[in-house]
């Protein structure tokens, strides 16, 4: 793989590579998609906000829903 050193001022230029980008030529024409690199071993690993008799609790629960009756009850919550 090539690799290319960004300075200072292209990185500016590349909005300082917080986000994905298209490189384009001239044209307008998509030369390469950018996506910047994300180190992960600064964040903590994420907990769900619930409790463990909880996630038993709904294991053990009779009451399920079709596939479709939850798409119906989202589709009528896109009509409010």
């Amino acid at each position: 793989m090539t690799r290319v050193i960004v300075d200072e001022m292209l990185r500016n230029k590349l909005g300082n590579l917080l986000e994905p980008l298209e490189l384009c030529d001239e044209s307008g024409r998509v030369l390469a998609r950018v996506v910047p690199f994300c180190d992960v071993d600064g964040y903590e690993p994420w907990e769900p906000p619930i409790s463990e008799e909880e996630l038993q609790h709904r294991e053990q629960s009779r009451k399920w829903h079709a596939t479709e009756q939850v798409l119906a009850h989202l589709r009528s919550l896109e009509k409010q």
